[in-house]
């Protein structure tokens, strides 16, 4: 059985109710169960943190697994140490986004880790995920 992480960063906890124009309703604990039930043949696991060091600690623990996604939400536009984290991985990392972020601010639409991932996905909504998922299996 293969092992994914969904490690999502800063504010995600809050999905369902911040700013549900850009990130719609839902909290990420029922798509994630929606996402069980439709990767039943995957061994899915998730983690959300708003510490930066926390996700680190979380991806260098989980590097060998066999896929991990991850929408590290505003740390996209500032951070090298993630960036430097996923280089030391040895898996595929996919970086993804709910909101299209080439829609959205100008600062916004730099990612330090982007060049770093096996892949890049925004703009699905949470759909951005089970994309991921399907990109790592495939």
């Amino acid at each position: 059985m293969k092992e994914i992480w969904l490690v999502n960063g800063v504010n995600l906890g809050q999905l369902g109710c911040r700013e549900v124009n850009v990130y719609g309703h839902e909290r990420f604990e029922d798509y994630f169960k929606t996402l069980q039930s439709r990767f039943q043949e995957i061994d899915l696991h998730c983690y959300q943190s708003n510490r930066e060091g926390d996700i680190v600690e979380c991806l260098l623990e989980h590097g060998n697994v066999d896929g991990i996604v991850l929408n590290p939400g505003a740390f996209t536009h500032t951070s090298i140490v993630l960036a430097d984290t996923i280089k030391s991985l040895h898996t595929k990392v996919i970086e993804v986004h709910i909101s299209n972020l080439f829609g959205r601010e100008q600062y916004r639409k730099h990612s330090w880790i982007a060049g770093c991932c096996a892949g890049f996905i925004s703009g699905f909504g949470l759909k951005s995920y089970e994309l991921a998922i399907l990109a790592l299996i495939t």
